[in-house]
């Protein structure tokens, strides 16, 4: 007898109505040109649009109403062209020229047509069975990435969601590497666990010891010396003293390009200290490492080349749709080694010559098709024009430090590799900017708020040296110079009205 629920009715037939999610060909066809209508004409406009309505929660929730669940289907063209107004009209807009906040890029409108036919195929790929192409398509991603920044063509990698997770599958093929088959049984035991980051790292490396049982008290916090890059001697100070105190070192995490200020370490010096140290030495470069493209990249940048294992976001600087990180792992069996398990019901060829079956490469089972828009931007854009937008993004930067230089009510901050650092002066405050910091930063905090719903540009924010600083990152190919160099004005007109209400209030 089943036990499932009865629905009423019977089941379908061919000779029954279609599903109430088919749509037959004409009425796909058409409400997807409609769509695509739609689109071209938003990307057409999407500089004359405001960076963001700034609308406060309370606007966006009855501009979507609060209907209840329905209970009979409407017609797809018109959920469409409902959709479409709602996401155009109340949507921060990460592609627009001015959008300087986080390091979300513009997207490239090739990675949204991909995104499409993604969709349409729907292929699974956590095995090569379900997705024979798209699992070939993403291993040529992953060597297209790798010979991009100058790593091992041949090394283990995936598409995984961002940075986070590309991080913390460095971390656990490190926590394996370190653990042995023993850590998968038993967990973490013995003497406490080390894992040393810079004061910059980014907050994925406490998520990763939260979650994967070392705990936030493993991470060995390093401080950093000038330009904000990781103290080396103060990293070799610390791991001599816990090895002296009993404790086990596993590894180092590098920054190849901070979120605050875009800094990079000394990622050469790091990984001949891990080779000497025996400890996995990985290279968090979400945000910085695809510059090292750059023919001029610094050589603390091309050292990522040395490391076990590497984290990059196509979604930033290969200009790809959300979502999209990319996890790259010197020795593919490492990779394997912390994710792969194989029960019967996994129908896996495992001889000699067999496919790559991805859900062995990382923590997902089943998984979308993210590459195919970074297959297919790649190839849109060649090696020549991905290197050409990255060194027009940090160009772009420079250009807005220099105008934060040049301008008598801002002072610039710091500059690295797209992000420009700076905040509001106002005039009278200039000589004495050092003892006004109090002030100062609740002006520029206040500011940047302002600044962010205001529409004409959106920002964000560093803390350095106890300033609080707006920051401008550009990731970008829609920014233009005539962009950043509007950018001072408009943050000077609304620091200056900012500054008279508060020493009024």
């Amino acid at each position: 007898m089943s036990t499932s629920a009865h629905t009423g009715g019977e089941p379908r037939t061919r000779g029954r109505s279609p599903a109430p999610l088919e749509m037959d060909p004409d009425e796909f066809r058409a409400a997807g040109h409609a769509l695509v209508e739609r689109i071209a004409g938003f990307l057409a406009s999407i500089r004359t649009r405001p960076v963001t309505p700034g609308e406060p929660p309370e606007i966006v929730r009855a501009a979507l109403g609060a209907a209840p669940l329905p209970e009979r289907g409407a017609p797809a063209g018109e959920l469409l062209e409902r959709a479409t107004s709602l996401v155009l009209d109340h949507s921060l807009l990460n592609g627009h020229p001015r959008f300087l906040g986080y390091i979300t890029s513009s997207a490239a409108p090739i990675g949204a047509l991909g995104d499409l036919l993604a969709a349409a195929v729907n292929p699974n790929c956590g095995a090569w069975e379900l997705a024979p192409i798209a699992s070939e398509i993403e291993a040529q991603s992953v060597r297209w990435i790798a010979e991009l920044i100058g790593y091992p063509p041949d090394c283990g990698g995936l598409l995984v969601s961002g940075g986070n997770m590309a991080n913390m599958v460095g971390f656990l093929a490190a926590r394996r590497a370190a653990g042995g088959a023993e850590v998968r049984e038993h967990g973490i035991s013995g003497p406490p666990w080390r894992v040393y980051a810079s004061a910059e790292t980014h907050t994925w490396i406490q998520k990763a010891t939260d979650l994967f049982g070392l705990g936030t008290a493993a991470i060995r916090w390093i401080p950093t010396g000038p330009g904000l890059a990781m103290d080396l001697d103060a990293l070799v100070t610390q791991i001599a003293a816990d090895r002296a105190r009993g404790d086990r070192p596993i590894m180092v995490v590098g920054t190849g390009g901070s979120v605050s200020t875009g800094a990079i370490d000394p990622l050469p010096a790091l990984a001949a200290l891990c080779r000497e140290q025996r400890l996995w030495f990985h290279v968090d470069g979400a945000y910085g490492g695809l510059a090292a493209a750059l023919p001029g990249a610094s050589a603390d940048l091309k050292g990522l080349a040395l490391a076990d294992s590497v984290a990059v976001d196509p979604h930033k600087w290969l200009y790809a749709p959300l979502e999209a990180g990319c996890a790259l792992v010197r020795d593919p069996e490492r990779l394997r080694a912390a994710f792969s398990y194989r029960p019967s019901y996994y129908s896996m060829d495992h001889g000699p010559g067999a496919p790559i079956t991805y859900n062995e490469y990382g923590p997902q089972n089943s998984r979308g098709f993210r590459a195919l828009k970074v297959w297919l931007g790649i190839q849109q854009a060649g090696r020549q024009g991905i290197t050409r937008m990255i060194a027009d993004d940090i160009d772009l930067a420079k250009a807005l430090f220099d105008r934060a230089q040049e301008h008598p009510e801002l002072e610039a901050g710091t500059l690295g590799l797209s992000i420009a650092t700076f905040r509001f002066v106002p005039a009278d405050l200039r000589a004495q900017a050092a003892e006004s910091t109090e002030y100062l930063n609740r002006l520029n905090e206040a500011l940047l708020q302002r600044l962010k719903t205001g529409g004409e540009t959106f920002l964000s924010n560093a803390v350095v040296a106890g300033r609080y600083l707006l920051r401008a990152c550009v990731v970008n190919f829609r920014t233009t110079l005539e962009d950043v160099e509007a950018v001072p004005e408009i943050v000077v007109r609304a620091g200056r009205a900012l500054d008279r209400e508060m020493r009024r209030g």
